[in-house]
């Protein structure tokens, strides 16, 4: 799985979040370890259980 991300150096640190997944981000002291960051938090979001309402039902949803 590929996933996009926005980063940047801003004083002495490197930022950057995913597009892809809303409310994986990182901040850290150099370029590799942001990645590192971001991959292991995509990791954690997409490992996270969804137990729906009762209301609710889970879906799978393809694109392209």
């Amino acid at each position: 799985m590929e996933f996009r991300a926005v980063i940047r150096k801003s004083e002495g640190w490197w930022i950057g979040w995913l597009v892809d997944l809303p409310g994986v981000n990182a901040q850290e002291r150099t370029k590799a370890q942001l990645l590192e960051s971001l991959r292991i938090g995509a990791e954690d979001m997409l490992r996270a259980p969804i137990e729906p309402e009762e209301e609710e039902e889970l879906v799978a949803i393809n694109v392209g």
